[in-house]
């Protein structure tokens, strides 16, 4: 796998918990073993893009999660643009 930067390993998790998950599905989605997930989730959950449903024990993404990646993927559509025939990915 190539490298991920932490933007888009936080990105892979908000949008798995969309519509609500458990740590093991968003471990497997993003690709992340157990010690770095516990991390990402404190880092976000303390910066109020996702949350934690206690009755459910599922995770959610908070409204301010959803305009964090909507700002993502248009920051993504604008830097993986066409040119002269080739697509660039920076």
């Amino acid at each position: 796998m190539k490298y991920r930067s932490r933007t888009e390993i936080v990105a892979m998790i908000l949008q798995s918990a969309r519509n609500g998950v458990t740590k093991t599905k968003i471990m497997y989605k993003a690709y992340l073993s157990y010690t770095q997930l516990k991390e990402y989730l404190t880092f976000l959950q303390d910066n109020g893009l996702i949350k934690y449903e206690q009755g459910s024990q599922l995770y959610r993404i908070s409204e301010k999660g959803r305009h964090f990646l909507e700002a993502y993927d248009e920051i993504s559509d604008l830097v993986s643009s066409k040119t002269n025939g080739k697509v660039i990915n920076l």
